[in-house]
C-alpha cells in the first residue's frame, strides 16, 4: 500500500469515528430527553390521579362536612377524606374546638407539595336550612411549626429492646419512635389542677416493660390521637431528654423525659 494511500485510509476511519462518536452523543441526549419527558408526564399522571381519587385540584378547592375534632390549628372533617385542614389564626370563637360536632363549610388551598393538606382559606358554620355564617377568613400565611411529614417520620429510628434499668438502650439517642399508650393523670398543684403524661411502653403481646415521662406533647400529636380516637395503643415520635435518676426509675419504671411530637398507628 502506498504511503498516501495509508494517508487516505486512516483519515477516512478518523472520520467514521468522529461520525460514530456524534451519532451515540445525539443518541444519549435523546434518550436523556426522553427519560425526562417520561418522568414528567408520570409526575402529571400521578397529579391527576390524585385529584382523581380525592376530587380535589391543585390550588382552591370547596370543602364541606361536619367536624369531628379541632385542635391548635388543626381541623378534621371525615366528610374531606384523606385531608388535614390547617387553619392559621384566629376564628371567631377563639378556639377551633367550639367547631366540634358542628357542620362547616369553606374553601381551601392544595398544593402537590403538601399532599395531605388544605390550607383553610373560609369557615362558614351552618346555623339553619339556609343561613350560613362566616367565623374565619384567612388573613395570614400558615406556618407549619409542629407539623410532622411522611418523610420526617422516617427519620426517627424504633426504640426496642430496652427497659427501665438499661439506661445504655436510650442514653445518646436524641429521637425515636416507640409502641405505647399515653396515659393522664390529673393531680392539684396548689389551688390548679394539671394534666400529667407518660407514655406505657408495651412489648408485642401488649405487656407493659417501662414508663416515659412526657413533657409536652404538639398539638399536631394530639390532633392525630384524637383523629384516630378508635385506638388505644400508637407509635409515638419522640425526642429524648434527660433520664431519670435511678431512685424514681427503680420506683415508678420510669425511663427518661420526652417530648411528643407525633403519634399514629404506624
Amino acid at each position: 500500500m502506498s504511503f498516501w494511500k495509508w494517508i487516505s485510509t486512516q483519515g477516512k476511519s478518523k472520520q467514521e469515528k468522529a461520525a460514530q462518536i456524534l451519532g451515540l452523543s445525539i443518541f444519549a441526549f435523546l434518550l436523556v430527553a426522553v427519560g425526562n419527558i417520561a418522568c414528567q408526564k408520570e409526575a402529571v399522571e400521578e397529579l391527576v390521579q390524585e385529584e382523581e381519587s380525592t376530587g380535589v385540584k391543585e390550588g382552591l378547592n370547596e370543602y364541606e362536612g361536619t367536624v369531628e375534632v379541632g385542635i391548635g390549628k388543626y381541623l378534621f372533617i371525615p366528610e374531606v377524606e384523606g385531608f388535614d385542614i390547617i387553619v392559621q389564626g384566629q376564628i371567631e370563637s377563639g378556639d377551633l374546638s367550639t367547631l366540634v360536632d358542628k357542620e362547616v363549610r369553606g374553601e381551601g388551598i392544595f398544593s402537590a407539595d403538601r399532599p395531605s393538606i388544605l390550607v383553610a382559606q373560609s369557615i362558614e358554620v351552618k346555623e339553619s336550612e339556609k343561613e350560613w355564617r362566616t367565623v374565619f377568613t384567612k388573613t395570614e400565611e400558615f406556618v407549619l411549626d409542629d407539623y410532622m411529614s411522611q418523610n420526617e417520620r422516617e427519620e426517627f429510628p424504633i426504640l426496642s429492646d430496652f427497659s427501665y434499668d438499661k439506661k445504655e438502650g436510650w442514653e445518646g439517642k436524641e429521637k425515636g419512635k416507640i409502641f405505647g399508650r399515653l396515659e393522664k393523670e390529673t393531680v392539684t398543684e396548689g389551688e390548679e389542677q394539671k394534666d400529667i403524661y407518660r407514655i406505657i411502653v408495651l412489648d408485642e403481646q401488649g405487656k407493659e416493660i417501662a414508663k416515659i415521662a412526657v413533657d409536652t406533647i404538639t398539638d399536631f400529636a394530639m390532633y392525630y390521637k384524637n383523629k384516630l380516637r378508635l385506638f388505644e395503643d400508637f407509635w409515638f415520635y419522640i425526642t429524648i431528654k434527660d433520664t431519670i435518676e435511678w431512685s424514681i426509675r427503680r420506683r415508678t419504671r420510669e425511663m427518661f423525659q420526652a417530648d411528643v411530637l407525633f403519634c399514629g398507628i404506624y
